[in-house]
């Protein structure tokens, strides 16, 4: 089968820092699928990996978090899912990627694709929903019944993309993204934050003049060691801070004064460790399938490339490298 991986870690304008494969199609076992991929999608997580990530020696490493495709086979154990059916899902960050024409993925963390979605479409969407599901109602413990203002550092971006909608089609919370650029801010506006505003400026006055009041919850989901100070400001006495990036280093003690308390959110963690609720990231992508297809969550595709291939790859992970993307970059077809 064709396939994209690396053999050895290293930035992206190196020739070989991605190239094309041609490996033994897996076959499924347990309550894995096999499924043949139509179209993957490029998140942070995947540069970070190729970057840093040592293959075993003599061996290239496949990666990629995102796909849609079509159940091609079943293993003994699978009950979720039969061939035939059109699924999407962002797979283990401990197994191979996406980045290839067949995956195995465990059918418990696995959705049906929206029907109302093309594949690119769809593939554009599993990690940065699983991250933003998560991160609001499991981690910040956001509810239907929840109220004041939730601020999203980083609203452009595909997790904070999807974050907005959830919040304001399953919330009752005011929801203020930050965004830096005119395009960026348009799309968070059309996405349907109450407020925009400048996380390159003055960010506690900002927020403050927009008047949504005391702010009980922050999505930290950029750059949280630069706006650390500010969100802490911010946010309300009790508050909750989520933080889905790599900060160097964070001085939690400044929390302590007003109770804030400080959440991660790891949307590898249930199928790395195999938790026993591994199952809730299907039951997850399934009504998020059911929000699309209502008309209440919009893909955040923005780009497609064609095909999967190294060199689209490529593309895709300087482009998101340059921190200057909005939504989702996909590529699409061997």
């Amino acid at each position: 089968m064709k396939a994209v991986g690396f053999k050895a870690p290293s930035p992206i304008d190196v020739p070989e820092s991605l190239i094309d494969l041609d490996l033994p199609q897996p076959v499924p076992t347990g309550r894995d699928l096999l499924v043949a991929v139509r179209a993957v999608s490029v998140n942070p997580v995947d540069t970070k990996v190729r970057a840093s990530r040592k293959p075993v020696e003599g061996q290239a490493e496949v990666i990629g978090w995102d796909a849609a495709g079509v159940v091609e086979a079943v293993g003994p154990e699978a009950t979720l899912f039969k061939v035939g059916d059109p699924v999407f899902y962002a797979g283990a960050i401990d197994r191979p990627g996406s980045n290839a024409q067949f995956q195995l993925v465990d059918e418990r963390i696995v959705g049906r694709k929206p029907a109302s979605l093309s594949f690119a479409e769809a593939a554009a969407l599993p990690l940065t929903a699983i991250t933003a599901w998560e991160l609001l109602f499991d981690r910040l413990g956001a509810t239907t019944d929840s109220t004041g203002a939730l601020l999203v550092v980083g609203g452009a971006g595909g997790v904070g993309s999807i974050l907005i909608q959830l919040a304001r089609q399953l919330t009752g919370l005011t929801v203020i993204a930050t965004a830096s650029r005119p395009e960026t801010r348009d799309w968070c506006l059309a996405l349907g934050a109450h407020h925009v505003v400048d996380h390159a400026g003055d960010l506690v006055s900002a927020v403050k003049a927009t008047g949504a009041g005391p702010v009980g919850l922050v999505a930290s989901l950029t750059n949280t060691t630069d706006h650390f100070p500010a969100l802490v400001e911010i946010l309300a006495p009790q508050g909750r801070l989520g933080v889905i990036d790599d900060p160097k280093s964070l001085d939690a003690l400044p929390l302590k004064w007003k109770s804030i308390s400080l959440h991660w959110e790891m949307m590898f963690a249930r199928s790395l460790y195999q938790t026993p609720d591994m199952i809730e990231q299907h039951r997850l992508l399934d009504a998020v399938a059911d929000l699309v297809d209502a008309g209440r969550l919009k893909t955040t595709l923005t780009q497609v490339l064609t095909p999967i291939n190294a060199a689209n790859l490529k593309t895709a992970h300087a482009a998101v490298e340059s921190g200057r993307t909005r939504g989702k970059i996909v590529l699409e077809g061997f």
